[in-house]
């Protein structure tokens, strides 16, 4: 069971020893990390504590010693204690990096290049990003099955064509967030040509919105692409032909002196992080947020049916 902490502006509480009864299987072979203290700590949210439970597996599995500090609240304070070594690695987003952390505001369209301008700029703050996973927690736009048949829309440049044959149809249900970001609903309707009234634009908070967009009464919700929402409600997601919202993928980030110090870190999540995409996530997700599931159990049952690890 993970146990939840807070940050406080001095750092990390509290933790807890993680007790998995773990071996090596695809990964942590030879035990490379026997000997090794560390700890890994995540965001508080669903996915931050599967995926801060998914490298701590992994690395128990290869021999280490790991203390469990994952549900730090806030976007920040998870960054900050692999910063100071307060922790030694956690699973970090690059969008979130690059337009968050390294306060830059225009995101880099290829995701390849958005994680190397990240490592590449991190690398000064003592911070080392290991190979990114396909897993992309960005925006987008979702429809129920109803309404995607009704309307057929694919893409977000459909949307765009039909918010100009047929303003009424594209109304708009979006977090107040999203309405004001330069990467939320401006910036998408100004690379998409997309004209949507004012009165067509509902903002509300973002669990109304899969509710609301899953009944048909918001023809399309604002989503992000790995909520297991998604999954369980049967929602219909638009795809970003024109890659306007950046790519937020998921890369361990570990502090550069405990890299240095147990390189092996490297070759036991890689191979962990690379089995990672939206579709596992929002399967993952939706077990925690729709089926009540504990965060660390579904991670630990996915490690051990991708035959990454075994128990016992």
């Amino acid at each position: 069971m993970a146990l939840l902490v807070a940050a406080s502006g001095c750092g990390l509480t509290s933790g807890s020893p993680m007790a998995d009864d773990v071996r090596p299987g695809s990964v942590g072979r030879g035990e490379p990390l026997k000997g090794a203290r560390l700890t890994v700590t995540s965001k508080s949210f669903t996915e931050g504590l599967i995926l801060g439970t998914i490298m701590g597996i992994a690395l128990e599995a290869a021999g280490a010693e790991v203390l469990d500090r994952t549900g730090i609240q806030g976007s920040i304070g998870s960054r900050e204690a692999v910063r100071k070594g307060e922790a030694d690695a956690g699973y970090e987003y690059t969008g979130t990096a690059w337009i968050t952390y390294l306060g830059h505001s225009k995101p880099i369209t290829d995701p390849r290049r958005q994680w190397e301008a990240v490592r590449e700029e991190d690398a000064a703050n003592g911070l080392a990003w290991l190979r990114p996973s396909s897993l992309d927690n960005t925006y987008a736009l979702a429809m129920n099955q109803d309404n995607a048949r009704k309307y057929g829309t694919k893409t977000m440049s459909d949307v765009a064509e039909l918010a100009e044959s047929d303003p009424d149809a594209v109304k708009l249900c979006v977090e107040v967030e999203f309405a004001n970001r330069a990467d939320g609903l401006p910036g998408m309707q100004k690379r998409y040509g997309m004209n949507v009234p004012a009165r067509n634009v509902t903002q509300m908070d973002t669990g109304i919105i899969y509710t609301q967009t899953a009944k048909g009464s918001c023809p399309y919700g604002e989503v992000f692409t790995t909520d297991g929402r998604i999954k369980s409600m049967n929602l219909v997601v638009m795809d970003d032909d024109k890659e306007f919202f950046p790519n937020y993928n998921a890369a361990p980030m570990v502090n550069a002196k405990t890299l240095k110090e147990w390189p092996a870190i490297a070759d036991v999540l890689d191979p962990v992080t690379a089995r990672l995409n939206n579709a596992v996530a929002r399967d993952l997700n939706a077990r925690v947020d729709v089926d009540g599931e504990d965060p660390h159990q579904v991670a630990l049952e996915w490690m051990v049916g991708e035959g990454l690890v075994r128990e016992g």
